[in-house]
């Protein structure tokens, strides 16, 4: 008699093939760890069944280390400087990247590319800190199957870059975890919300975390989540509230406050204070000062006031996400809310307001982002056999190459779906060229100095050609962690470059919160300063064309007809450097255009003679 296999609904038919697939949220804050049990995702907790694992760690002298309950013991506060909180924002960044540096309480080193901190073990970088996370993690879900892992798919800010992207996968290898994937914290859940809900039409899902904050706009449509537009500061998040009710608190403290202890402590009673006003209207800022504790009292009208601006930061990064995403309030449906910072009732009440409809928050804004890359990570394990989920997500800032000028040609445009793979031609500058400097950047300008340098790579072996003869296709890649890789290709003789852009790691968190602002309010002098560029690029080719028709065929021209087209050159030549009105650069490139025309005749009959010379008509 033949044995029936059952399985639970949504499980693999074979349970001896079913591989342990977790998804983890690595968060500024806390971090937490995902899996698909008994048909549902829920989070693994550990041997208390706590769920949460806030994301620090004490380093102690004798190599031993605590992570997570256990470094925010007694003792961490007077061991501040090897007590790491908050290292995600640290992660691919350098240390002028980080704002307000002298008002942490670690000792940071200016390394090459990304900063370390300096504690009782020695040099630690934000890589390896959110690897001891992450295989603290690992390890609670491999005790939790008894078994071993097979990969996990990991959560990043959607604004997250390519070096902080790279970091974070890094941080995994570190800690022997297998990357399924990356996928964009917001759209994670997005994921958990719309299985759990069934959810379909239009949803913002407003992810404010400890360090970061993002905005997704997403479309459901049954088991279809397609990131429309998506926006966000990787600068903004809890702890910058609790560091504006420090700075509101400090006139208030008649002692000095400049130690490390004093400003964990700080850092402490904000945090306690903060989360005491999400549920009442007022309390006690105390904290403890040498040997004295001072308490100052605290209303919810006092916080709100000492953080309105930073709500408001989080509120103009919605209205522009909106603006790309070509929709009003009034048309999205609902508004997740994600991250435990959006507990804040101020928050709430913004977002309340701009939306016109009270924000969804049935489920727990902690858990919601691992519960969605636990869904990922069991379909891309190959254990849900159903597979209807297909993910959608955008890259968020365009991607191109530097061309002659110092102008942008961008390749990929910013809210593109990835995984994707644009191509584009390009050709040759100058006669003979035989190689190609191809310069990556990431962007909303049009000027290269405006953007950011991704990589730089050269295609040699060209075959010699006049210029505009060779034809190079360079093809863009972005994978669906949303890595980036160049290739270039010229396509008559085959020679080909590429390269996978592993950025160095440290991109100023200016440039990610204001690349998009930026491309809005300087709308009109990029307009210009392309024009420019574009007016002298075009007079520097008729520059070069011209100057080599007289080396070539300059004895056709007589004395003064040689004289005019040299002073039309030199006068080219003084405007384009001079000028800064591309009209005029037009106008003077016309002007050597019409003076040389005559000489352009004289060459192309010159050329018919001397192809005709000794040939019979007949023949012909």
């Amino acid at each position: 008699m033949a044995l029936l296999q059952i399985s639970e609904p949504g499980q693999s038919p074979d349970p001896h093939q079913r591989r342990i697939a977790v998804g983890i949220d690595l968060g500024t804050t806390h971090s937490l760890v995902a899996a698909v049990r008994h048909g549902a995702a829920e989070c693994l907790p550990d041997d208390d069944g706590r769920v949460l694992l806030p994301s620090v760690i004490r380093y102690l002298a004798g190599g031993k280390r605590q992570i997570g309950y256990a470094a925010l013991g007694s003792g961490s506060a007077e061991d501040a400087e090897n007590t790491i909180h908050s290292a995600k924002r640290f992660m691919g960044r350098a240390l002028a990247d980080i704002e307000h540096s002298e008002k942490l309480p670690y000792r940071f080193i200016d390394e090459p590319g990304m900063l370390a901190i300096d504690t009782v073990q020695g040099k630690k970088s934000p890589v390896e800190i959110s690897a001891e996370i992450l295989a603290t993690l690992r390890q609670r879900a491999e005790d939790t199957f008894d078994d071993d892992l097979y990969g996990a798919v990991i959560t990043v800010p959607a604004y997250f870059d390519d070096a902080q992207r790279q970091a974070t996968k890094d941080a995994a290898q570190l800690a022997g975890i297998n990357v399924l994937r990356l996928i964009n914290e917001p759209t994670a859940a997005a994921i958990a919300y719309g299985l759990d809900n069934a959810s379909e039409g239009i949803y913002a899902i407003f992810d404010l975390g400890g360090g970061t904050f993002d905005i997704s706009i997403l479309r459901l449509t049954q088991g279809v989540f397609e990131v429309i537009a998506t926006g966000g500061d990787s600068a903004l998040g809890g702890d910058d509230y609790d560091r504006a009710l420090v700075e509101w608190a400090l006139p208030q403290i008649n002692a000095p406050m400049d130690s490390a202890q004093a400003k964990a402590a700080l850092k402490a009673a904000a945090r306690s204070a903060k989360e005491a006003l999400s549920s009442s209207d007022a309390t006690v800022f105390s904290v403890a000062s040498g040997s004295q504790s001072v308490e100052i009292p605290l209303t919810k009208q006092d916080f709100e006031s000492a953080t309105a601006h930073l709500s408001e930061r989080c509120m103009s990064v919605v209205r522009r996400a909106l603006r790309d995403a070509g929709l009003t309030p009034q048309e999205v449906q609902g508004v997740v809310m994600v991250g435990g910072s959006t507990r804040m009732p101020q928050v709430q009440r913004a977002v309340a307001e701009f939306f016109g409809k009270p924000p969804l928050v049935n489920l727990n804004p902690d858990e919601v982002v691992a519960l969605g890359a636990a869904v990922q990570a069991n379909q891309l394990a190959g254990n849900d056999s159903a597979g209807e989920l297909l993910l959608l997500d955008v890259i968020p800032l365009s991607l191109g190459l530097e061309t002659m000028g110092g102008l942008v040609e961008r390749i990929v445009p910013r809210n593109q779906t990835i995984p994707v793979s644009m191509a584009q031609d390009f050709t040759t500058y100058k006669d003979g060229q035989t190689a190609l400097a191809l310069h990556v950047v990431q962007g909303e300008r049009d000027l290269v100095q405006d953007c950011r340098s991704l990589a730089r790579f050269e295609l040699r072996g060209i075959p010699p050609m006049v210029a505009g003869a060779a034809r190079i296709r360079v093809t863009f890649t972005v994978d669906a962690d949303g890595l980036l890789s160049v290739s270039a290709k010229e396509q008559a003789s085959g020679v080909e470059a590429r390269i996978d852009v592993k950025p160095t790691y440290g991109l100023s968190d200016d440039q990610i919160a204001t690349m998009l602002q930026e491309s809005f309010t300087t709308a009109e002098s990029d307009i210009k300063a392309r024009a420019l560029a574009e007016a002298k690029l075009d007079a520097d080719r008729m520059l070069l064309a011209t100057q080599s028709a007289l080396e070539a065929d300059g004895e056709l021209l007589d004395a003064s007809e040689r004289a005019n087209i040299d002073a039309l050159m030199l006068s080219l030549r003084a405007i384009a450097a001079n000028s800064t009105d591309a009209q005029t650069i037009e106008q003077a490139t016309e002007v050597l255009a019409q003076g040389t025309e005559s000489f352009a005749a004289a060459r192309m009959n010159h050329s018919i003679q001397k192809a005709l010379s000794g040939k019979r008509v007949d023949a012909l």
